[in-house]
């Protein structure tokens, strides 16, 4: 059975209305385990390049992965002094849960991390969010390796760097093009059903996440960026790469077995230019052609295999017989699921059956040919049998591609109309259900339950925490700019 997308998961991409400034557009986490020392400048020259660019209220987030020197203490003065600066702690190390933990549970319809060495210039923040607020893509990721990036670092950083991003291409067949760059934004909305299928919870996260958004369909926008490595970096490169490398493996196994349910991504665009109806032009076509022809190709040499080995100790009948039918279930199933995008084990059986009338007239077609060549010479060549065989295959390949598109796994709309639960149209905000004072009483007692089994509220404390006098309600309310200064003296460029 074909697997149809879960109408409603993910809203039509829209652009984020502004109006009252009370909930940030953008929030900004940094996972940080151990950096007393680069901790403060780095919000401090983050907060500063934020006030004076971006025309949206913000937010920062300092996510600690259970840091065993002040950090934790450096991230509270400066939430105690910054009002849009949040911290939170984690008892557990792990970028990738520092992450999911946080953006799980913020309000912001835009979620973005970086790392807190800055190597990255702030200069590329605001082309990374923009396409996100505008409702243009669903994730955006810094890169080191366009052609317009400027990056300085050393050459086994750089080797290293190249030979991942080549490895995930070959493997995963991703099509970004830096997995690792630690400057990265989300919506929320996506982030909400994309984050529970990813497992990695340490430096392979990025990349499982981009490779599962891609698989889906979702829109990756790329922005190229100014990079200066950091001499000091205390990632352990070989520990690194090799749980990078199980992660790949893992991954692609899923992907292989269909074990994921990308299909719970997909999103009803609305805008985009395949879900037009134009006469004359099936839907998925293309795509499926090249799937096909892909997949025909390779069935066709390895029926030339087996027929090969098969020739050595039975007749050319029989021999063109068990080859056409073993290659043929292979066929049907590679189709199944490469071509015509249909996963789960819903229907196999079925398809397979429907797969061996198929193979029924591909053999007639083979059959005939050989019978043909045994008619008109006694003691045909292997290599002519082999080149009759071939001719033969084509044509009922082409019919085979009909009869796959029409009958085996053909189009089915659902018609009913799809309900979304969510949108962006602007919503006045939401208040929180009223909570008796005193210490009976708890304000996370209404909370509602994540994913994760633990609570949805807010990370940042309670009601009654500084800073918190103000109400986060719901990310869709309309959002205020704020209105950056045109000019800076204090900015040489």
């Amino acid at each position: 059975m074909r697997t149809e997308p879960s109408p409603g998961n993910l809203p039509a991409r829209e652009h984020l209305p502004a109006g009252n400034a009370g909930t940030p557009v953008l929030d900004v986490v940094i996972p940080v385990y151990n950096e007393e020392k680069d901790l403060q400048p780095c919000v401090l020259r983050l907060h500063e390049h934020l006030s004076r660019t971006f025309p949206y209220a913000f937010r920062i987030t300092v996510a600690d992965n259970a840091s065993t020197d002040t950090t934790p203490l450096v991230a509270a003065r400066l939430a105690a002094e910054l009002p849009e600066v949040r911290s939170f702690r984690l008892e557990q190390k792990g970028r990738g849960r520092a992450l999911r933990t946080v953006w799980s549970a913020s309000d912001a319809p835009v979620l973005a991390y970086m790392d807190v060495d800055l190597s990255t210039d702030l200069n590329a923040l605001l082309p990374l969010v923009a396409p996100l607020i505008s409702g243009h893509s669903d994730l955006a990721i810094g890169s080191r390796l366009a052609r317009s990036s400027r990056v300085v670092r050393g050459a086994k950083r750089e080797f290293i760097s190249r030979t991942y991003n080549l490895i995930l291409r070959g493997s995963l067949q991703a099509r970004f093009s830096d997995a690792q760059c630690g400057f990265k934004a989300i919506r929320r909305d996506v982030a909400q059903v994309l984050l529970p299928l990813v497992e990695d919870t340490g430096w392979f996260f990025d990349t499982e996440m981009l490779v599962l958004a891609e698989r889906a369909g979702l829109r990756i926008h790329e922005v190229p960026v100014d990079w200066v490595d950091d001499p000091d970096s205390t990632v352990h490169i070989v520990k690194t790469a090799t749980d990078d490398l199980k992660g790949v493996w893992r991954v692609g196994r899923a992907l292989a077995t269909g074990s994921l349910a990308l299909d719970r991504l997909a999103r009803p665009f609305g805008d985009d230019p395949r879900d037009r109806e134009i006469s004359g032009v099936p839907k998925g076509l293309a795509r499926q052609l090249v799937g096909f022809c892909v997949v025909g190709a390779l069935s066709t040499l390895f029926y030339l295999v087996l027929y090969s080995g098969f020739r050595t100790f039975s007749g050319s009948q029989i021999a063109n017989a068990l080859a056409l039918l073993v290659s043929a279930v292979a066929n049907t199933a590679a189709n199944r699921r490469l071509t015509f995008g249909v996963r789960g084990k819903g229907g196999a059986v079925r398809h397979q059956a429907q797969g061996l009338v198929v193979f029924g007239i591909g053999l007639a077609l083979t059959s005939g040919s050989l019978a043909a060549l045994n008619a008109a010479t006694t003691e045909p060549a292997h290599a002519t049998e082999l080149a009759v065989l071939i001719v033969a295959n084509l044509a009922a390949t082409v019919l085979r591609f009909l009869l796959f598109r029409a009958w085996v796994f053909p189009d089915r709309h659902d018609t009913s109309p799809s309900t979304v639960v969510a949108s962006h149209t602007p919503a006045a905000p939401t208040m929180p259900p009223t909570v008796p004072a005193g210490p009976a009483s708890p304000v996370h007692a209404t909370a509602p339950r994540s994913p994760y089994g633990r609570s949805t509220q807010s990370l940042y404390g309670t009601a009654n925490a500084p800073h918190d006098h103000q109400t986060w309600g719901d990310a869709t309310m309309q959002m205020q700019p704020v209105r950056p200064n045109d000019h800076d003296p204090r900015d040489a460029r």
